[in-house]
């Protein structure tokens, strides 16, 4: 009971922390962002970040892990709503891909996944919380394969060229000094290439 006790402890204070972490970053960034003041705001001390997290970076790693977890989830949900809409796994394929990149306007999501996150982390596509979402897709792409929609190339290399596309979007709609301007370039673009999979091109 008391082992319970302590994980579910350790768990709250994580949670604390990363929630604190997540608004003083997407605030100030994370460079201007205090560590004493966030671990204050959370009601903690720095002896609790470094505990849980190692540092600042660890602790804006568990926030990027957080918030693009969340992305995908958002992504594949409006994936899955169009794919049960009108039956078409390719639509949905598209819309994710899409959902991802319009993200980018979102200023949380603009500031600590897509400028700070690969700033201070390096390459996004290495992510832990990339490789769930790189899965996701080659699944869909070997789906689409089978189902004679898309051509029989390899699912994987389909699959990390489709993702990258996406992320790269997201990323240059994020660092874009006219970011709504960018974005219908950036979505046009990806749907074009992204075509080009097609047995039949639409």
């Amino acid at each position: 009971m008391a082992v319970k006790r302590r994980a579910e402890m350790m768990e709250e204070t994580r949670a604390k922390l990363i929630g604190s972490a997540r608004k003083a970053f997407a605030e100030k960034g994370f460079a201007a962002a205090s560590m004493d003041e966030l671990t204050a705001e959370a009601g903690l001390t720095r002896g609790a970040l470094y505990h849980n997290f190692g540092d600042k970076r660890g602790l804006l790693q568990a926030v990027v892990d957080q918030i693009d977890t969340e992305m995908a989830t958002r992504a594949i949900a409006i994936a899955q709503a169009i794919v049960r809409r009108a039956g078409n796994e390719w639509d949905g394929l598209l819309a994710e891909g899409v959902a991802y990149i319009e993200m980018a306007l979102e200023p949380e999501i603009q500031r600590i996944v897509l400028l700070d996150g690969p700033a201070f982390l390096g390459d996004p596509s290495q992510w832990p919380s990339q490789s769930g979402c790189l899965q996701a897709t080659r699944r869909t792409v070997e789906s689409l394969i089978a189902q004679g929609i898309v051509r029989p190339v390899d699912a994987e290399a389909a699959a990390r060229l489709l993702n990258g596309a996406a992320l790269n979007a997201a990323l240059w709609v994020a660092a874009s000094d006219h970011p709504r301007e960018v974005l219908p370039k950036a979505v046009e673009a990806f749907r074009i290439l992204a075509g080009g999979l097609l047995a039949r091109p639409a």
